[in-house]
């Protein structure tokens, strides 16, 4: 062993240390390949912040790790001193759970289909949800600041959370797990953690806010002739219903086809396959019918010109139909390999032009499928461009930075992001100082050099070594 696995060994009890698996040293889109000097699991935060000590006092980096599930190499590293992996999947426990006030404490190694089912037990909800809520843990949504598909009712990740309990990099513990509504005592630490991607301090807790669940839901498929036909269904859902919407997917026909062409097997409610799709989900209370205001809305859409099909859920079974059609998209797309992904946002109003625009962009470097989907909601689209039949992602790989660069340019000059919600990583880290406001920049490399000092906080990750 190295000397600081040696020393971790020292610290820690045997039930923390794991042995560097190909399970932390990987990342779901296969390009590249981690490295360790040691992997541990501490199960408090008393032996969190040992580790830290420990790992400070010798200068070792430290990735801290939770599901795994992230999308832009902030969970690994190809070079560099080989880092220590400080897993959090051991602390997965609810501290606390007030019923009464709709608050849990939560460790930050739960896996959030878990926080799930614990607040639906207690008559709450917990609305962060995503494709990858069997496996994503609790740490790893609030270090990026995960999105998903109810972001237009409920917001960001950091919206869900009153307070935080987080480790810093010498070992110096935060506890603001206290769960008060209003606390102006200073600065908020707890927005400064979360989305920082675990360069400034390794989140052990949080205290989330819980919601109350709709006593009535609804979904609905609705066949749109175009992305300018979804910008006007989203305002009359919205003029219509208001908050009720939770959310509002755009789903393109290649989507539809890469589930003929790989599956996973998917029940698809068009034949032949439109070119767009939106994908309506409303909670309501006791006294309304999402049913009957799905209907209003459908019919209303249909003289405006904006909708030609539709089909509305009439069971719950149903409406989990119409989102795995949604949640298995993703899959499909592994199965099909994508030559460049790009999560990115536009201000919503400009979400039709930039899907008109980005593929006579792309068509300058070469002929590539384009599948187009996400939360229409909120701006925030996958973008991800495909060989072309009969051809592999290989055969593109000396084009993959300008097909990024074609279209992370068109999102900025739209005002829009290249990072919506998977963060940065090490992915993306050219891509933030190439776009990302320089005055910015300079407070963040402040703050990271006040915080870790010596560096050792996931280098790399975010900012540049």
């Amino acid at each position: 062993m190295t000397d600081i696995a040696t020393d971790l060994a020292a610290i820690l009890p045997a039930a923390a240390l794991r042995e560097a698996s190909p399970a932390y040293l990987e990342e779901p889109r296969g390009r590249w390949q981690g490295q360790a000097a040691a992997v541990v699991a501490p199960a408090t935060t008393a032996e969190v912040a040992a580790v830290l000590r420990l790992c400070n006092d010798h200068g070792a980096p430290v990735i801290p790790y939770g599901g795994g599930t992230g999308l832009v190499g902030g969970q690994l590293t190809e070079d560099g001193t080989p880092p220590v992996i400080l897993s959090l999947e051991r602390m997965r426990a609810v501290r606390a759970l007030d019923a009464e006030a709709g608050t849990m404490t939560v460790e930050a190694g739960a896996i959030l289909s878990d926080i799930h089912a614990r607040a639906e037990a207690e008559g709450w909800i917990f609305p962060l949800t995503l494709a990858s809520q069997g496996s994503a843990r609790l740490g790893g949504l609030l270090a990026t600041n995960a999105g998903g598909v109810n972001v237009i009712r409920y917001g960001n990740a950091r919206d869900m959370v009153l307070g935080i309990e987080a480790v810093l990099a010498d070992g110096t513990v935060i506890n603001t797990l206290s769960p008060l509504r209003k606390n102006n005592t200073g600065y908020d630490i707890r927005h400064l953690l979360i989305g920082s991607e675990g360069t400034l301090g390794v989140i052990t807790a949080a205290s989330l806010r819980l919601f109350p669940k709709p006593a009535a839901m609804g979904a609905a498929m609705m066949v749109v002739p175009s992305p300018e036909a979804a910008l006007g269904l989203l305002k009359l859902a919205q003029a219509q219903v208001g908050s009720a919407l939770s959310a509002f997917e755009l789903i393109g026909r290649e989507g539809l086809l890469f589930l003929d062409e790989v599956g996973p097997d998917t029940r698809q409610p068009f034949d032949p396959r439109p070119d767009w799709i939106c994908l309506v989900d409303l909670g309501m209370g006791a006294e309304a019918s999402p049913e009957a205001a799905l209907e209003t809305l459908f019919a209303d859409a249909f003289d405006a010109g904006l909708v030609s099909d539709g089909v509305i859920a009439q069971s719950e079974a149903q409406r989990a139909e119409f989102w795995a059609l949604r949640e298995n998209i993703p899959a499909a797309n592994r199965r099909i390999g994508a030559v460049s992904s790009h999560d990115i946002s536009v201000p919503v109003a400009l979400v039709p032009r930039f899907i008109a625009e980005a593929p006579g962009r792309l068509a300058e470097i070469a002929g590539f499928r384009l599948n187009c989907f996400g939360h229409m909601g909120d701006g925030n689209l996958h973008y991800n461009v495909f060989p072309m039949p009969g051809k592999t992602r290989a055969d593109h790989e000396n084009q993959r930075s300008a097909i990024k660069r074609a279209v992370h340019d068109l999102v900025h000059e739209l005002g829009g992001s290249v990072s919506a919600e998977h963060g940065v990583g090490r992915f993306k880290v050219d891509d933030l100082e190439r776009y990302g406001d320089p005055g910015k920049l300079v407070a963040m490399r402040a703050i990271k050099a006040a915080l870790d000092p010596k560096g050792i906080l996931n280098p790399g990750a975010v900012l540049r070594r």
